[in-house]
C-alpha cells in the first residue's frame, strides 16, 4: 500500500472486536486534505494543468486515492480555489459602495492583479474560461457585473471615456494578465503595477491631461526577453496524461 493510501476494507469485524470505521474516515479526511495542500502547491508552482500524477506523490497517496476523492481535474480545483476567489469577490462588494467610480475602479482592479500574481494557478483561473468549477463561474459573474457597474457610474461621472465597453475592459484585463506571472518572475512581484497603470490612463475621459508617472521600473531588454519566452507555448494542456493517470489508478 502507498504511504498514506486509504486502507481497503477490513472483512467482518468479529463479536466484540471495534469497528475499524472511525478510523477510516480520519483516514480519508487527511488524505483529502492533502491532496488539497498539495494540489495548491503544485497548481501555484506549474498551472492548472499540472500532471495530476504529480500532485498524487507530492501528497504520498496513490493516484487510486485521487480519483476516489476527486473524479475530475474540476472538483479538485474546486476545493483548492474556492476559499481564495471570495476575496475576489469581497474587493468587488466594497468597490461597488465606494462614491468615487474612477478610484473605485481602479482600486478593485488592483487587488485582482494582485490576486492574478499570486500563483500561476489562481492566474489560469481568472484569466481563461474552465468549465464545470461552481466556485469559478460566480467569481467571473460577479467580477463582470462590478466591472460593469463601475464602468457605468464612471462614464456618469465623466472619468471614463464614453465608448470603453465592460468586453472592451474584460478583454484587455484578461490578456494583460495572463503576462503577469512571467513578467514577476523576471523582474519583481510588484512588476504588474506599471503595465496596469499604462492600461488604465488609456481609459481616461481625459487623455489630453498631463499623465501620472508610471511605476516601478521600465523593463530591460534582456527582461522582455525572459518574460516573452515564459509566455511561449511550452505550457500546454494534458488531457491525454490525466486519462493515463486514471486508467493506471
Amino acid at each position: 500500500m502507498t504511504v498514506g493510501e486509504e486502507p481497503t476494507a477490513p472483512g467482518p469485524t468479529a463479536p466484540g472486536a471495534t469497528s475499524p470505521a472511525p478510523r477510516q474516515r480520519r483516514d480519508a479526511r487527511r488524505n483529502r486534505d492533502r491532496l488539497v495542500e498539495a494540489a495548491h502547491a503544485v497548481f501555484s508552482e506549474q498551472g492548472l494543468d499540472a500532471p495530476l500524477d504529480v500532485i498524487a506523490r507530492r501528497a504520498g497517496v496513490g493516484n487510486a486515492t485521487l480519483y476516489r476523492h476527486f473524479p475530475t481535474r474540476a472538483a479538485l480545483v474546486d476545493a483548492v480555489f474556492r476559499d481564495q476567489l471570495t476575496g475576489t469577490m469581497a474587493a468587488g462588494e466594497r468597490a461597488r459602495t465606494a462614491p468615487d467610480a474612477w478610484t473605485a475602479l481602479t482600486g478593485y482592479l488592483g487587488a485582482v492583479f494582485a490576486t492574478l500574481a499570486a500563483d500561476r494557478g489562481t492566474n489560469d483561473l481568472m484569466t481563461t474560461r474552465l468549465p464545470d468549477i461552481e466556485a469559478l463561474q460566480a467569481v467571473h459573474a460577479h467580477n463582470r457585473r462590478t466591472v460593469e457597474l463601475l464602468l457605468e457610474r464612471a462614464r456618469a461621472q465623466g472619468t471614463v471615456r464614453p465608448d470603453v465597453t465592460t468586453e472592451d475592459l474584460l478583454f484587455a484585463l484578461a490578456a494583460l494578465g495572463r503576462a503577469v506571472p512571467p513578467l514577476t518572475t523576471a523582474t519583481a512581484p510588484d512588476a504588474w503595477h506599471r503595465p496596469l497603470a499604462l492600461f488604465l490612463d488609456g481609459l481616461r475621459a481625459t487623455p489630453s491631461a498631463p499623465p501620472r508617472p508610471l511605476p516601478g521600473s521600465a523593463l530591460t531588454e534582456a527582461e522582455l526577453g525572459e518574460v516573452l519566452g515564459e509566455m511561449g507555448p511550452h505550457r500546454t494542456t494534458r488531457p491525454a496524461e490525466d486519462a493515463r493517470a486514471k486508467d493506471r489508478a
